[in-house]
């Protein structure tokens, strides 16, 4: 069920057999991301379980799930990134039956994240989880 930009990101990362590359193509992706504005870096907005600091700010027009996000580490908003191209355009009651945990283990990144960013980024994935799940 992922979105087409995220099946765009899993043949990149099978095309690069580095992950010091995929490494850096996640950071490229984070840079490529417009900034969170600073009057969203707010409390409400902060994300609660990572390390750094991680902003995600949801909207929900017609039925579709946005979000956007920032953080103040490059491979976290790198990941930020990653699961916009999983989740931002999907009608919002589909959000909670992504299965996050195996489409990003088509990336491998479930083998490859030190633990803080693993329990950063269920974090970040309980949080568009759950804002989804209220706007239902």
């Amino acid at each position: 069920m992922a979105q087409p930009a995220f099946e765009d990101v899993v043949e990149d990362f099978e095309f690069l057999e580095d992950w010091e590359d995929r490494y850096r193509m996640v950071i490229e992706m984070g840079k490529a991301m417009e900034p969170l504005p600073e009057a969203l870096r707010v409390p409400a907005t902060k994300v609660e379980g990572c390390a750094s600091q991680v902003w995600l700010h949801p909207q929900i027009e017609g039925g579709v799930f946005h979000f956007y996000g920032d953080s103040d580490a490059m491979i976290v908003r790198g990941l930020i990134a990653v699961l916009r191209r999983l989740y931002d355009g999907l009608p919002v009651s589909d959000v909670p039956k992504v299965n996050a945990r195996d489409e990003l283990g088509r990336l491998g990144l479930n083998d490859h994240l030190s633990a803080q960013r693993s329990n950063g980024l269920r974090a970040m994935i309980e949080r568009i989880r759950s804002e989804a799940l209220a706007a239902c």
